[in-house]
C-alpha cells in the first residue's frame, strides 16, 4: 500500500514537500516514482528512486527545482520541491515497481498510491 500526504494550497515560489508511505510487501518494491497529473496532460513522470542502489532519476519538467529522497527505516519517499510555479500545480502519484529498477513509464509501476492534490496560486 501507497500513501502520499503533504500536498497542498501554496505560493509560487514557495517549497512543499510530499511523502509516499509504503507499507505491506516492501520488501519486494525495486523502485518507487513519482508522477503528476493535470486535467489537460495525461501523468507525467516528475522522477524515480531505487531501493536496492543508489540511484535518482528525474523527468525532464522539474529538474533542478525537485528532489527525491528515501528513508529506508520508515519506508518513506520524499519529493522535496522549491520554486514551485503555477503550472506545477496537479496531483502527485507515487507508484513502485517490482521489477526492472528505475522506471520511467507508467507501464512499469505494479501499485499506485491515491495522489495528494499540490495547488499553486500565482
Amino acid at each position: 500500500q501507497l500513501v502520499e500526504s503533504g500536498g497542498g494550497l501554496v505560493q509560487a515560489g514557495d517549497s512543499l514537500t510530499l511523502s509516499c508511505a509504503a507499507s505491506g510487501r516492501t520488501f519486494s518494491i525495486s523502485s518507487t516514482g513519482w508522477f503528476r497529473q493535470t486535467p489537460e496532460q495525461e501523468r507525467e513522470y516528475v522522477g524515480a528512486i531505487a531501493w536496492t542502489v543508489d540511484k535518482v532519476d528525474y523527468g525532464n519538467p522539474p529538474k533542478g527545482r525537485f528532489t527525491i529522497s528515501r528513508d529506508n527505516a520508515k519506508n518513506i519517499m520524499y519529493l522535496h520541491m522549491e520554486k514551485l510555479e503555477p503550472d506545477d500545480t496537479g496531483v502527485y502519484y507515487c507508484a513502485a515497481a517490482i521489477f526492472g529498477g528505475i522506471r520511467t513509464s507508467r507501464d512499469g509501476y505494479n501499485y499506485w498510491g491515491q495522489g495528494t492534490q499540490v495547488t499553486v496560486s500565482s
